[in-house]
């Protein structure tokens, strides 16, 4: 268990000192903001849509190691995905880091194969302080595809 976690942590280390898809969109279709006032964790998340389907997506921000890979994995998550697909897999995503019985919902803590890289992130549920660090950029995703132009927080 021990060499599971250290993977684990290195991957999120990796994500965290070389994140995917860093910076702004300048031609994006919509944005969405988020903060988590509680550690002071910022992000922005860019999105392009064509014909249904998120065809680029990019983040820009500064936070903890697990807010910065959490977004960097999203980014390579989500890429290519139909919006549908998007909000499918943040549902599963949240059911994995959440305690998703407290909502009257059946906890779902395991992963399609092609949704494994995610897992690196389910020790948070542990951590209901770090949840909110590893879902801010999700919930930011979530903002921008509802288009609403709100500020998320995650208070």
């Amino acid at each position: 268990m021990s060499d599971l976690r250290d993977l684990y942590q290195e991957v999120i280390l990796d994500h965290n000192r070389s994140p995917r898809n860093f910076g702004a969109l300048p031609q994006c279709d919509r944005k969405a903001a988020g903060h988590n006032p509680l550690c002071g964790d910022v992000v922005t998340v860019y999105l392009t849509i064509a014909d249904g389907r998120v065809s680029d997506l990019r983040f820009e921000g500064k936070g903890c190691a697990i807010s910065v890979a959490s977004a960097s994995i999203m980014t390579e998550l989500i890429k290519g995905r139909t919006v549908a697909e998007a909000r499918a897999v943040f549902a599963r995503f949240r059911g994995v880091v959440t305690d998703a019985e407290d909502a009257g919902e059946t906890p779902d803590q395991t992963l399609d194969d092609d949704l494994d890289k995610l897992q690196v992130l389910s020790g948070v549920r542990e951590f209901p302080m770090r949840v909110k660090c590893a879902t801010l950029a999700w919930h930011t995703l979530a903002a921008a595809l509802d288009d609403k132009g709100e500020t998320v927080v995650t208070e």
